[in-house]
Protein backbone atom coordinates (compact mmCIF):
# COMPACT_ATOMS: atom_id res chain seq x y z
CA UNK A 1 0.00 0.00 0.00
CA UNK A 2 1.36 3.37 -1.00
CA UNK A 3 1.98 5.73 1.90
CA UNK A 4 -0.89 8.26 2.05
CA UNK A 5 1.57 11.18 1.88
CA UNK A 6 3.05 9.97 -1.42
CA UNK A 7 -0.44 9.23 -2.72
CA UNK A 8 -1.62 12.76 -1.91
CA UNK A 9 1.16 14.41 -3.92
CA UNK A 10 0.59 12.02 -6.83
CA UNK A 11 -3.14 12.72 -6.93
CA UNK A 12 -3.14 16.48 -6.30
CA UNK A 13 0.26 18.08 -6.65
CA UNK A 14 -0.88 21.72 -6.36
CA UNK A 15 -2.49 24.19 -3.92
CA UNK A 16 -2.57 21.77 -1.01
CA UNK A 17 -3.55 23.08 2.39
CA UNK A 18 -2.00 21.40 5.39
CA UNK A 19 -3.02 22.47 8.88
CA UNK A 20 -1.03 22.19 12.10
CA UNK A 21 -2.64 22.21 15.53
CA UNK A 22 -1.34 21.25 18.94
CA UNK A 23 -2.93 18.13 20.46
CA UNK A 24 -4.61 18.90 23.77
CA UNK A 25 -5.14 22.62 23.14
CA UNK A 26 -7.46 24.33 23.83
CA UNK A 27 -9.22 21.20 25.17
CA UNK A 28 -7.67 17.90 26.18
CA UNK A 29 -10.20 15.74 24.36
CA UNK A 30 -10.61 17.71 21.11
CA UNK A 31 -7.91 16.02 18.99
CA UNK A 32 -10.02 13.55 16.98
CA UNK A 33 -12.82 16.07 16.48
CA UNK A 34 -10.42 18.71 15.10
CA UNK A 35 -8.98 16.14 12.65
CA UNK A 36 -12.39 15.02 11.41
CA UNK A 37 -13.62 18.61 11.05
CA UNK A 38 -10.55 19.68 9.08
CA UNK A 39 -10.87 16.74 6.69
CA UNK A 40 -14.55 17.48 6.17
CA UNK A 41 -13.61 21.06 5.29
CA UNK A 42 -11.26 20.07 2.50
CA UNK A 43 -7.89 20.21 4.27
CA UNK A 44 -5.38 18.00 2.39
CA UNK A 45 -3.11 16.91 5.24
CA UNK A 46 -2.90 17.47 9.00
CA UNK A 47 0.07 17.91 11.31
CA UNK A 48 -0.72 17.04 14.90
CA UNK A 49 1.63 18.71 17.35
CA UNK A 50 3.03 16.73 20.28
CA UNK A 51 3.29 19.34 23.04
CA UNK A 52 6.76 19.87 24.50
CA UNK A 53 7.99 22.23 27.21
CA UNK A 54 10.73 23.75 25.04
CA UNK A 55 9.55 23.98 21.40
CA UNK A 56 12.48 26.04 20.12
CA UNK A 57 11.48 26.29 16.43
CA UNK A 58 8.10 27.69 17.40
CA UNK A 59 6.90 31.21 17.96
CA UNK A 60 4.89 32.41 20.91
CA UNK A 61 1.48 31.19 19.67
CA UNK A 62 2.54 27.55 19.40
CA UNK A 63 4.70 27.75 22.55
CA UNK A 64 1.63 28.90 24.47
CA UNK A 65 -0.50 26.17 22.91
CA UNK A 66 2.03 23.54 23.97
CA UNK A 67 2.13 24.91 27.53
CA UNK A 68 -1.66 24.86 27.70
CA UNK A 69 -1.84 21.31 26.30
CA UNK A 70 0.69 20.05 28.86
CA UNK A 71 -1.26 21.73 31.66
CA UNK A 72 -4.39 20.04 30.32
CA UNK A 73 -2.59 16.70 30.74
CA UNK A 74 -1.68 15.87 27.13
CA UNK A 75 1.12 13.34 26.61
CA UNK A 76 2.33 11.21 23.73
CA UNK A 77 0.82 8.10 25.29
CA UNK A 78 -2.57 9.81 25.63
CA UNK A 79 -2.34 11.18 22.09
CA UNK A 80 -1.91 7.69 20.67
CA UNK A 81 -4.96 6.57 22.68
CA UNK A 82 -6.99 9.45 21.22
CA UNK A 83 -5.91 8.51 17.68
CA UNK A 84 -6.58 4.80 18.13
CA UNK A 85 -9.72 4.72 15.92
CA UNK A 86 -9.09 7.75 13.73
CA UNK A 87 -8.71 5.65 10.58
CA UNK A 88 -12.26 4.35 10.80
CA UNK A 89 -13.33 7.45 8.91
CA UNK A 90 -10.36 9.74 8.22
CA UNK A 91 -8.63 9.23 4.86
CA UNK A 92 -6.15 12.13 4.52
CA UNK A 93 -2.48 11.89 5.54
CA UNK A 94 -1.72 12.50 9.21
CA UNK A 95 1.70 13.61 10.37
CA UNK A 96 2.90 13.93 13.96
CA UNK A 97 5.12 16.91 14.65
CA UNK A 98 7.21 16.87 17.77
CA UNK A 99 10.60 17.38 19.31
CA UNK A 100 13.11 14.61 19.86
CA UNK A 101 12.97 14.57 23.65
CA UNK A 102 9.41 13.21 24.22
CA UNK A 103 9.80 10.82 21.26
CA UNK A 104 13.11 9.49 22.63
CA UNK A 105 11.61 9.03 26.08
CA UNK A 106 8.79 7.06 24.52
CA UNK A 107 11.31 5.05 22.46
CA UNK A 108 11.65 5.62 18.71
CA UNK A 109 10.78 2.10 17.60
CA UNK A 110 7.79 1.95 19.93
CA UNK A 111 6.79 5.37 18.61
CA UNK A 112 6.86 4.04 15.02
CA UNK A 113 4.87 0.95 16.03
CA UNK A 114 2.18 3.13 17.61
CA UNK A 115 2.12 5.36 14.54
CA UNK A 116 1.41 2.31 12.38
CA UNK A 117 -1.35 1.14 14.73
CA UNK A 118 -3.06 4.53 14.55
CA UNK A 119 -2.48 5.06 10.83
CA UNK A 120 0.00 7.93 11.16
CA UNK A 121 1.88 8.41 7.88
CA UNK A 122 4.84 10.55 8.82
CA UNK A 123 6.67 12.51 11.46
CA UNK A 124 8.39 15.90 11.58
CA UNK A 125 11.08 16.27 14.25
CA UNK A 126 12.50 19.81 13.93
CA UNK A 127 15.47 19.20 16.22
CA UNK A 128 16.56 15.87 14.70
CA UNK A 129 19.91 16.47 12.95
CA UNK A 130 20.05 14.97 9.46
CA UNK A 131 23.20 12.98 10.29
CA UNK A 132 21.50 11.38 13.32
CA UNK A 133 18.45 10.59 11.19
CA UNK A 134 20.64 8.79 8.67
CA UNK A 135 22.64 6.86 11.26
CA UNK A 136 20.04 5.99 13.90
CA UNK A 137 16.47 6.57 12.70
CA UNK A 138 16.17 6.06 8.97
CA UNK A 139 16.27 2.25 8.97
CA UNK A 140 13.65 1.99 11.75
CA UNK A 141 11.27 4.50 10.20
CA UNK A 142 11.55 2.78 6.81
CA UNK A 143 10.79 -0.58 8.35
CA UNK A 144 7.48 0.84 9.60
CA UNK A 145 6.81 2.87 6.42
CA UNK A 146 6.82 6.12 8.42
CA UNK A 147 8.02 9.12 6.43
CA UNK A 148 10.47 11.31 8.32
CA UNK A 149 10.00 14.81 6.91
CA UNK A 150 13.03 17.10 6.99
CA UNK A 151 12.99 20.88 7.18
CA UNK A 152 15.10 23.15 5.00
CA UNK A 153 15.55 26.91 5.49
CA UNK A 154 17.03 29.71 3.35
CA UNK A 155 20.30 28.96 5.19
CA UNK A 156 20.41 25.30 4.11
CA UNK A 157 23.19 24.72 1.57
CA UNK A 158 22.33 23.42 -1.87
CA UNK A 159 24.42 20.30 -1.21
CA UNK A 160 22.47 19.58 1.98
CA UNK A 161 19.14 20.14 0.22
CA UNK A 162 20.16 17.58 -2.42
CA UNK A 163 21.27 15.15 0.27
CA UNK A 164 17.96 15.49 2.13
CA UNK A 165 16.10 15.03 -1.15
CA UNK A 166 18.04 11.84 -1.91
CA UNK A 167 17.60 10.26 1.52
CA UNK A 168 14.05 11.15 2.54
CA UNK A 169 10.65 10.45 1.07
CA UNK A 170 7.21 12.05 1.35
CA UNK A 171 7.84 15.77 1.05
CA UNK A 172 10.33 18.43 2.06
CA UNK A 173 9.21 21.08 4.54
CA UNK A 174 10.44 24.44 3.25
CA UNK A 175 10.67 26.87 6.12
CA UNK A 176 10.01 30.35 4.73
CA UNK A 177 12.55 32.03 6.99
CA UNK A 178 15.24 31.17 9.49
CA UNK A 179 13.11 32.72 12.25
CA UNK A 180 10.46 30.96 14.35
CA UNK A 181 6.89 30.18 13.33
CA UNK A 182 4.24 32.90 13.30
CA UNK A 183 1.84 34.69 10.97
CA UNK A 184 3.20 37.26 8.48
CA UNK A 185 1.47 39.71 6.13
CA UNK A 186 3.40 38.85 2.98
CA UNK A 187 6.59 37.24 1.69
CA UNK A 188 9.29 39.63 0.48
CA UNK A 189 11.21 39.27 -2.79
CA UNK A 190 14.06 37.50 -1.00
CA UNK A 191 11.77 34.72 0.29
CA UNK A 192 10.12 34.32 -3.08
CA UNK A 193 13.55 34.07 -4.72
CA UNK A 194 14.43 31.32 -2.26
CA UNK A 195 11.21 29.40 -3.06
CA UNK A 196 12.00 29.72 -6.77
CA UNK A 197 15.63 28.67 -6.33
CA UNK A 198 14.53 25.44 -4.63
CA UNK A 199 11.83 24.89 -7.27
CA UNK A 200 14.46 25.23 -10.01
CA UNK A 201 16.59 22.50 -8.39
CA UNK A 202 14.04 19.97 -9.72
CA UNK A 203 14.08 17.84 -6.59
CA UNK A 204 12.45 14.45 -6.65
CA UNK A 205 10.41 15.17 -3.50
CA UNK A 206 7.49 17.59 -3.53
CA UNK A 207 7.76 20.60 -1.23
CA UNK A 208 5.40 22.33 1.18
CA UNK A 209 6.05 25.83 2.53
CA UNK A 210 5.49 26.59 6.20
CA UNK A 211 6.08 29.37 8.78
CA UNK A 212 4.34 32.71 8.35
CA UNK A 213 1.33 31.79 6.19
CA UNK A 214 -1.88 33.43 7.30
CA UNK A 215 -3.62 35.15 4.38
CA UNK A 216 -4.25 34.97 0.63
CA UNK A 217 -0.96 36.71 -0.30
CA UNK A 218 1.26 34.34 1.67
CA UNK A 219 -0.80 31.27 0.71
CA UNK A 220 -0.65 32.09 -3.01
CA UNK A 221 3.08 32.90 -2.86
CA UNK A 222 3.76 29.57 -1.15
CA UNK A 223 1.67 27.65 -3.69
CA UNK A 224 3.32 29.37 -6.66
CA UNK A 225 6.63 27.59 -6.04
CA UNK A 226 5.61 24.42 -4.19
CA UNK A 227 2.79 21.92 -3.79
CA UNK A 228 1.13 23.95 -1.08
CA UNK A 229 1.24 25.57 2.32
CA UNK A 230 1.31 24.53 5.95
CA UNK A 231 -0.58 26.81 8.30
CA UNK A 232 -0.05 26.51 12.04
CA UNK A 233 0.04 29.63 14.21
CA UNK A 234 -2.90 31.31 12.49
CA UNK A 235 -5.12 28.24 12.85
CA UNK A 236 -4.03 27.68 16.48
CA UNK A 237 -5.00 31.30 17.26
CA UNK A 238 -8.39 30.92 15.57
CA UNK A 239 -9.03 27.60 17.33
CA UNK A 240 -8.30 29.23 20.69
CA UNK A 241 -10.54 32.19 19.89
CA UNK A 242 -13.32 29.77 18.92
CA UNK A 243 -12.76 27.90 22.21
CA UNK A 244 -11.99 24.67 20.40
CA UNK A 245 -14.74 24.94 17.79
CA UNK A 246 -12.76 23.68 14.78
CA UNK A 247 -15.67 24.26 12.37
CA UNK A 248 -15.65 27.97 13.21
CA UNK A 249 -11.84 28.21 13.16
CA UNK A 250 -11.36 26.57 9.76
CA UNK A 251 -14.21 28.65 8.24
CA UNK A 252 -12.42 31.84 9.39
CA UNK A 253 -9.10 30.63 8.02
CA UNK A 254 -10.54 29.70 4.62
CA UNK A 255 -12.08 33.18 4.37
CA UNK A 256 -8.62 34.67 4.88
CA UNK A 257 -6.70 32.51 2.41
CA UNK A 258 -9.03 31.70 -0.48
Amino acid sequence: MNNRINQLFQDSPKNLLSIYFCAGCPTLDGTADVIRTLEKNGVSMIEIGIPFSDPMADGIVIQNAATRALRNGMSLRLLFEQLRNIRRDVRIPLVLMGYLNPIMQFGFEKFCQQCVECGIDGVIIPDLPFKDYEESYKAISQRYDIRVIMLITPETSEARVREIDAHTDGFIYMVSSAATTGAQKDFDAQKQAYFKKIQDMNLRNPRMVGFGISNKQTFDAACAHSSGAIIGSRFVTLLNEAEGDAEKAIAELKKAIF
